[in-house]
């Protein structure tokens, strides 16, 4: 006990015993790594026996995960515009997130005077002409023609393609026209004066009932005025990764929703019909009411 003490007196003091203390680990690490073998054994183990399935359906799960949050997260900085400029009349529609769908991309046309894809979801998974797509940066575009098993969804930069959206700034309202280019939007129509400078995001407005509202669409990267025209060439870049996304979300119907897109009207047109026939004789019904007074 006395020489313990007094090698550990020594050793706190002057540091003697370095050697000795280095010379022992080396001597003690085959056991510390003979102690930790059952562990590693055990865990590489169960590392073994998960199969590949199995961490498929964990990417899949996790990916999927992943872009719902992402898809959330793009309504912030419309919400915070809106909370600014105190629009309460907007708060309901904004509040309640759509449901939406994934799916992935199968082909893509080559036709370089269309901006097309091709869908692995079609209306057996509730896909329907109209619906639009987005991923997890903005929207992409819209179902254009579907089948039972597969769809064609039109890019937001196809020449035929327009979407309505504002300036998440100041709410100025436009049109994102496609361009044929995989990087360009147009946004014609603005007048010289009007408040619209390089960085504003633009956002769909929702108006049409196509596109849901506080979606990004893009970002004005070149705005052109010339006092000897009346309006400006304005240039957005789409905020969507259109080339590189290949998990795309279908946003699904909203029921609920008063608009519901061009097939919901489409099939409340025959609607109208049916209730104007009873209508008139309910108002010859009701003017003898009106003349007894």
């Amino acid at each position: 006990m006395i020489a313990s003490l007094v090698i550990m007196v020594l050793d706190h003091r002057q540091h003697h015993l370095e050697a000795i203390r280095a010379g022992l680990t080396v001597l003690i690490s085959p056991l510390q790594y003979a102690a930790d073998l059952p562990a590693s054994i055990a865990h590489w183990g169960a590392e073994s026996i998960s199969t590949r399935s199995t961490l498929q359906k964990e990417n899949e799960s996790l990916r999927a995960e992943h872009l719902q949050f992402q898809l959330r997260l793009q309504k912030m900085a419309a919400l915070e515009a809106e909370n600014q400029r105190l629009r309460e009349l907007l708060q309901s529609s904004t509040a309640i997130p759509e449901k939406v769908l994934i799916g992935e991309l199968l082909a893509v046309d080559m036709d370089p005077f269309k901006r097309q894809v091709i869908l692995n979801r079609g209306s057996g998974s509730g896909i329907y002409e109209g619906q639009p797509l987005l991923d997890a940066y903005g929207v992409m575009g819209q179902v254009v023609h579907v089948t039972p098993v597969e769809s064609i969804a039109i890019l937001i930069t196809d020449a035929s393609h327009a979407v309505p959206v504002q300036v998440n700034r100041n709410g100025l309202r436009a049109l994102a026209l496609g361009t044929g280019e995989p990087d360009k939007l147009d946004v014609p129509h603005l007048p010289t004066n009007a408040d619209i400078q390089e960085g504003d995001l633009l956002v769909t407005s929702g108006l049409g009932g196509r596109f849901p509202p506080g979606y990004p669409v893009g970002k004005i990267v070149s705005v052109v005025r010339d006092p000897a025209e009346p309006y400006a060439e304005v240039v957005a870049q789409p905020t969507a990764r259109l080339e590189r996304s290949r998990e795309v979300l279908l946003v699904l119907r909203n029921e609920s929703s008063p608009a519901a897109g061009a097939p919901a009207l489409q099939a409340s047109t025959p609607a109208p019909a049916a209730t104007t026939t009873p209508a008139v004789p309910a108002r010859s019904a009701a003017k003898p009411v009106e003349k007894k007074p």
